[in-house]
């Protein structure tokens, strides 16, 4: 039996083929299973003897919501797997629309210093239904209509790239979810080969990648990744994924006090990200219970972003949402793993 959920609409129409049915069928079954509320596959309007055939094959997953953390700007989800592990999403509350953000993996292997997710180490890779059924379960809890997806949940969706590219294409499948290429982006530490993967696959979508220094020996402290891919490997990357698909690329800094906010690796990171199409993204840190980290001040952030805007460096502040729902990737998700 298989997960309706983890099925792109070309790997559909080949399955249908495969138990002697038509594929146009996907045109019924996909758009009935992705819809408001969700049809069940033995009641689409299909003869009897296909809804045995579907029956006998697939079936339509759902995942155990263990807890929900709500507040007025993120409600932060947990949820059950079927081997006993959890995974973490968040809904992410905008002026212009609701965003889920979407786990890729069970924990994560890339250690990053300041991440709680660093701690949970990877236990597997989530399936293509695991995570297409954390944006379906939000969107049954929620009641809200989804308009963009944010691929920056637990793990390094770099890693496990077959399964999240199966699942963009559903996510953009016209008729079913119908989230534009342009309303998701993916978020990574910076795994170089899987950058020019993506770039060269059929759904460049937006691409963020998590810097959080300017320079290989202080990235080496924070990003253990480092190691593998030096910054200027990883620079090249995006300058390729950005002139091949005509893409702005957002990199990602957290602000961590005295650490990587000083004036110095401002101009630093300004003269590395000269002539690229791209931005800053300057994240104010979630602190952590057991991590040594905090939040540069106010005026410390202002005075980096200052710094960016007077080189020429295109830079925004990441609004804070779901501070009080510990919506930083993994602070739930390690919670569980002791009691609640």
């Amino acid at each position: 039996m298989t997960d309706i959920y983890g099925i792109t609409y070309d790997k559909l129409k080949a399955m249908l083929i495969e138990i002697g049915e038509k594929p146009s069928r996907a045109d019924i079954i996909l758009p009935a299973v992705y819809g408001e509320p969700p049809a069940a596959l033995d009641s689409l309007p299909l003869k009897k003897e296909t809804l045995e055939k579907l029956s006998g094959t697939f079936y339509t997953g759902e995942l155990e919501c263990i807890k929900v953390l709500t507040s007025e700007t993120a409600d932060k989800y947990l949820f059950g797997l079927g081997d006993g592990s959890s995974v973490e999403s968040v809904l992410m509350k905008h002026e212009f629309g609701y965003n889920v953000c979407v786990s890729t993996q069970v924990g994560c292997n890339m250690g990053c210093a300041f991440c709680m997710s660093g701690r949970l180490k990877k236990r597997r890779d989530l399936t293509v239904s695991e995570m297409t059924e954390q944006l379906l379960a939000i969107r049954r809890i929620s009641g809200k209509k989804i308009t963009g997806i944010s691929i920056m949940g637990i793990g390094e969706p770099l890693e496990n790239l077959a399964n999240v590219l199966d699942f963009i294409e559903i996510m953009m499948y016209p008729k079913g979810l119908d989230i534009g290429i342009k309303h998701i982006t993916l978020s990574t530490c910076g795994i170089v080969p899987g950058i020019y993967e993506l770039a060269d696959s059929s759904t460049p979508v937006n691409l963020a990648i998590s810097l959080h220094a300017p320079y290989d020996g202080l990235r080496e402290k924070l990003m253990p990744v480092t190691h593998r891919y030096s910054i200027s490997e990883v620079i090249g990357a995006a300058r390729y994924y950005s002139e091949k698909n005509n893409r702005r690329i957002t990199f990602e800094y957290v602000m961590l006090d005295g650490i990587n906010d000083t004036d110095d690796c401002a101009q630093r990171l300004s003269e590395l990200l000269h002539g690229m199409n791209c931005y800053v993204n300057l994240i104010r840190y979630n602190s952590n219970e057991g991590c040594d980290f905090r939040c540069s001040p106010h005026e410390r952030i202002m005075g980096f972003y200052d710094v960016l805007k007077k080189n020429g460096t295109g830079v925004t502040m990441r609004r804070e949402l779901g501070a009080s729902v510990n919506a930083a990737c993994g602070q739930l998700a390690a919670r569980q793993a002791s009691p609640l």
